[in-house]
């Protein structure tokens, strides 16, 4: 099996394809990155940005460049020795425009004799043997139905006809009742879908690729890809989605010849990854929540603690109880349809009610403390999930102890469709609810990430990271993804926060003082965001700001907008551009944190890309990543000006320091030194600083013994500084070092690290018989 050193991910779309992706390698093979890794490739709904629509499987996408691009794509990455990782989407296709998804279409118009018909999840009782589509506007939109070049048309939206329903002279909405859908409100998706789809997006509707002429079917083309050898490895999406995630893994294994696979899986505290899974790890939610956190100052959680309980009226969030009450809303509302469908699962000889097991169904997912189990892997989770819920609803008890036996049954359809959807409910109700709620700090509410962790400290981080070299090693790590919230340098300023909780108490008074919004919690949210991201455009921050607004859900929502709510913050957004009081007391506080900043972000970069696990590189991270949630994530990125900056510090210019191009430079030396010198990274050891700033310091060895690669990086900076620097504080060298960023040479002996740390707050020492620079 080939492994990768470190990736590189670049996100293709029409705009930039898989030939300028092609034409990107050779710059990205002088950074050092060891494969390219892209995003979703296959034919994807025409014009998506993402590609997680995917419509056709048996194709590579012609908008991003088609096998040929493919092939071009590859033959570059093999001619500079590189690989090439591949995002699929195993869980669902694209169905928002039908004719666009062949196997969607013949469902609609062929019904249950479909030869589709058992790729995908429906539930034909439900609607009377038809797919309910909720495409209208409302049901009073049946009217609004015509019939045009033999399909049925509802504005925009096109639908086909099955053979024999159509005479000339029916109306369009008779023809409609023939057929083997039947067109709904949209707010009926909410309770009475009866397909399964990803989360709440009723365009993306879930396949069965546990069924093996799908499995097969759907990956022919991925088949292709290893059987010609144009791709290494696979990152596989949302596997938490299906049926058999340990069997879909075992397929996947056997179909590419036991190819590189990593899996998008949130991993809670404590979680591992269930032994049976055959793949090397996860895309690294895991790894950004640690190394986030080790930049965080625990000193800062009783002010922020207090700061976020005067914005909630007197009394700080309680987040345990939050994510239940916002799981339960999400399990009652979005939901409802897949939560129904558990519960018309229960075996009429259970004796309850559709709605009284639905209560109770909804309850223990409610309560679940990780994404899902993979029974038998995580009964015991179960157990205690449904324990918590009988405790927190004793009226429920006899019936959560009815379904706990049915729910512990691997082979029980109940079980096994239960286990796919206590996820979506997570990723909803948390991700997508609760991290826009709780926001005493918002580096903290990261994709994967458990928000009432405030701190890591380095013993912690040492020993977690010990771990992951023992059972871990060729997991992926990441600090920025396409899925982040905030991007890495967008956190590494918010993490500052905690070093001076008292100076943002004040920025953020005067901001709302002078742009008020009537909803405290999200004013601090929204606030360091824009800190977080600034400079950054109006176009940007509003939509950034809207989509907030509508995710967290308490003063305003996607389906409810509230206009005067959402014009408080569009104003206040505004203002940030209009308002010269606003526009100073913002730029003042980014101004004294920003050289901090600065130094989380080379430290965050450096712990990444040099502790255990295979380094991803998100697309133009190399320089300042201060992105917001997607689409924001998602912006082009200027190749050429970071190909000139690159050759420009090879050429002898060491980049000052705080600048982006300091940034370049650590990325390069770190991801060269893992590509050229993977010796140097084969341990991991912790080492300790001695002197008065000790603390400030997060240091190791990468080496199995004296002769490995040594990263230290500045912790706490703000603290650092308002504490007079390193003043003492001394590393101790066992052999002559030579730092790959700046060339400069140290030890053996002691080693101030106010030397070791004078040029940039990070350095990357290798022995010095063995400098790469």
């Amino acid at each position: 099996m080939k492994v990768p050193a470190s990736t590189y991910r670049l996100q293709i779309r029409r705009s930039f394809t898989l030939f300028d992706a092609a034409a990107t390698v050779p710059y990205l093979k002088d950074l050092g990155a060891d494969w390219i890794y892209l995003s979703p490739i296959l034919t994807a709904e025409q014009g998506s940005d993402h590609g997680y629509d995917v419509t056709d499987p048996s194709a590579v996408d012609p908008e991003r460049g088609g096998p040929e691009g493919l092939l071009a794509l590859s033959a570059a990455a093999r001619e500079h020795g590189m690989g090439v990782l591949v995002d699929i989407v195993p869980n669902h296709v694209g169905v928002a425009t039908p004719a666009q998804n062949p196997w969607w279409w013949s469902l609609l118009k062929e019904g249950k004799d479909s030869p589709y018909a058992d790729a995908f999840d429906v539930e034909w009782d439900l609607a009377g043997g038809k797919v309910r589509l909720p495409m209208l506007g409302s049901d009073d939109d049946l009217d609004k139905l015509e019939i045009v070049d033999g399909e049925l048309r509802y504005y925009d939206h096109r639908f086909p006809l099955a053979a024999g329903t159509y005479s000339a002279g029916d109306s369009a909405q008779d023809v409609h009742n023939r057929q083997h859908y039947q067109l709904v409100g949209w707010r009926r998706a909410d309770a009475e879908l009866n397909y399964r789809r990803f989360f709440a997006v009723t365009t993306l509707a879930g396949i069965r690729v546990e069924t093996p002429r799908v499995f097969e079917e759907a990956h022919a083309e991925v088949g292709r890809w290893f059987t010609e050898g144009l791709v290494d490895g696979l990152r596989v999406d949302h596997p938490d989605g299906l049926a058999d995630p340990g069997g879909y893994l075992r397929w996947l294994k056997d179909l590419t010849g036991g190819a590189y696979i990593l899996v998008e899986k949130i991993l809670e505290p404590g979680e591992v990854l269930p032994g049976e899974f055959a793949c090397e790890g996860t895309t690294g939610y895991d790894a950004l929540a640690d190394v986030d956190r080790l930049f965080v100052d625990p000193a800062g959680q009783p002010g922020l603690d207090d700061l976020d309980a005067s914005l909630r009226g007197g009394s700080p969030a309680d987040y345990a109880g939050m994510i239940r009450g916002t799981k339960r809303m999400i399990a009652d509302g979005i939901l409802r349809s897949e939560v129904l469908r558990l519960a018309r699962l229960v075996p009429e000889s259970a004796g309850l009610s559709v709605a009284a097991a639905a209560d109770a169904l909804a309850e223990i997912i409610a309560a679940f403390p990780v994404y899902r189990t993979y029974l038998p892997t995580g009964a015991e989770v179960l157990k205690e999930a449904a324990g918590a819920a009988a405790g927190h609803r004793p009226e429920l008890a006899a019936t959560v102890d009815t379904l706990l036996p049915l729910l512990l049954d691997p082979e029980h359809a109940l079980a096994v469709r239960f286990q796919q959807t206590s996820g979506m409910v997570m990723a909803k109700g948390v991700e997508d609810t609760a991290f826009y709620r709780y926001t005493r700090l918002g580096t903290l509410t990261e994709v994967g990430a458990e928000p009432t962790e405030f701190a890591l400290d380095p013993a912690e981080f040492h020993h977690r990271m010990q771990r992951r070299h023992q059972d871990m090693p060729l997991s992926m790590t990441t600090l920025s993804t396409h899925d982040t919230k905030r991007s890495e340098d967008a956190r590494a300023r918010i993490s500052v926060i905690a070093e001076l909780p008292a100076e943002w108490a004040g920025t953020l008074a005067t901001l709302r003082r002078l742009a008020p919004i009537p909803d405290g919690p999200f004013e601090n949210l929204l606030w360091q965001a824009i800190v977080g991201a600034w400079p950054a455009s109006r176009e940007r921050l509003q939509g950034y700001a809207e989509k907030a607004a509508r995710e967290a859900g308490n003063s305003t929502t996607w389906t409810e907008p509230n206009e005067a709510f959402e014009a408080a913050v569009t104003a206040a957004v505004d203002a940030v551009f209009d308002n010269t009081e606003v526009a100073a007391a913002l730029t003042a506080f980014v101004d004294t944190i920003d050289a901090h900043a600065a130094s989380n972000s080379l430290s965050a970069k450096l712990v990444q890309l040099a502790m255990p696990g295979v380094p991803d590189v998100y697309q133009g991270s190399e320089f300042w990543e201060r992105s917001l949630t997607d689409p924001d994530n998602r912006r082009p990125v200027d190749f050429g000006e970071r190909r000139d900056e690159l050759a420009r510090i090879d050429a002898g210019t060491l980049p000052a320091a705080g600048t982006e191009a300091s940034k370049l430079l650590v990325t390069s030396r770190a991801l060269r030194l893992r590509r050229d010198r993977p010796e140097l990274f084969a341990g991991y050891s912790p080492v300790q600083a001695a002197g008065a700033a000790a603390g400030h310091l997060v240091a190791f060895s990468r080496g199995a013994d004296a002769d490995g690669a040594l990263a230290l990086a500045t912790r706490l900076p703000a603290g650092l500084a308002a504490g007079g620097g390193w003043r003492d504080t001394a590393v101790e060298l066992s052999v002559p070092m030579r730092d790959e960023l700046t060339g400069a040479g140290y030890g053996p002996g002691s080693v101030p690290v106010a030397e070791l740390l004078g040029t940039y707050p990070v350095a990357l020492l290798v022995p010095a018989n063995g400098a790469t620079r």
